[in-house]
């Protein structure tokens, strides 16, 4: 029955939220594995990661619906992990929403020591219950490759004056999560710049590319005076982090009309020329931001 016992103080250490507790019932070298992590965790990472599951969860809990031992000392428990998510997580901004994921450990234990964990859970079924995207789709298809977008605006309506664009190449996944992550914080930052009109991020394959669009070519020059965006640009330029990277402003050489549909006649309409109101004589609806 010891590892029985020993799985019963792992779960009794998740929902204590006593990071060491867990941490300390691995064997030297012992190793934490789940489809979240990839390559086994061991010692103080195990740690770390557990104190991360906390901080988005502040609730979280297993709820473990069955156990049992073979002759090899490995354990197979099935479980609940309920949880709500409130605090950030890998980076990323609380959703609000809770969860009760279900899935399965295998435990190794040798010498009252756990010597591995081998987690399973469905990342996708994850995602679905924090609200989350789950997009299916290549990397590679051809010559095309793929990736992810997100983007936001201030409301202004007014004309872009300037567009800049960055990229930064990593080299590893760790190193796009550190990008991501300050990103979060880069945007926190320019949303309160004069000037700012909008923001878009996305990444294909290694690259990540930053657009923003500013009222005037002088505005974006704020972004290097200082704050997230100039030291994530010195951590590039610095030694072991990042393959290449790039930085452009582009000034317009000429916006086209905007057009908006009429919601009383179904036309397309060229707002600006008409001052708003449709050729039906009805009012057009106000137009979106032009980034």
């Amino acid at each position: 029955m010891e590892p029985i016992r020993i799985t019963r103080d792992y779960f009794e250490a998740w929902n204590r939220h006593d990071p060491a507790a867990i941490a300390a019932l691995f064997a030297e070298g012992g190793t934490y594995r789940d489809p979240a992590v990839g390559a086994g965790l061991t010692g103080a990472a195990i740690a770390d990661y557990a104190g991360g599951l906390f901080a988005g969860f502040p609730d979280l809990r297993f709820e473990v619906l069955g156990a049992g031992s073979g002759e090899d000392g490995i354990v197979a428990a099935q479980w609940l992990m309920h949880g709500t998510n409130t605090g950030s997580l890998a980076g990323k901004p609380a959703t609000g929403r809770a969860i009760s994921l279900p899935g399965a450990d295998f435990i190794t234990v040798t010498d009252e020591k756990i010597r591995s964990v081998e987690g399973y859970f469905d990342q996708k079924t994850m995602a679905k219950q924090l609200g989350l995207q789950v997009l299916v789709q290549p990397h590679v298809l051809d010559a095309l490759a793929f990736g992810s977008a997100s983007r936001m605006d201030n409301g202004k309506r007014t004309k872009p004056g300037a567009i800049v664009l960055t990229w930064i190449q990593v080299n590893s996944e760790l190193e796009a999560h550190e990008i991501r992550h300050r990103a979060m914080r880069i945007i926190d930052e320019i949303t309160t710049m004069p000037g700012f009109l909008s923001y878009a991020g996305f990444g294909v394959g290694e690259r990540l590319f930053t657009v923003t669009a500013w009222e005037d070519p002088e505005s974006p020059r704020q972004l290097v005076r200082g704050g997230e965006h100039r030291q994530v640009m010195q951590k590039a330029m610095g030694p072991e982090f990042s393959a290449a990277f790039h930085t452009s402003v582009w000034v317009p050489h000429h916006l086209n009309p905007m057009w908006v549909r009429c919601t009383a006649c179904g036309r397309m309409a060229e707002f600006e020329r008409l001052e708003g109101q449709c050729e039906c004589g009805e009012p057009l609806p106000e137009h979106p931001p032009y980034w």
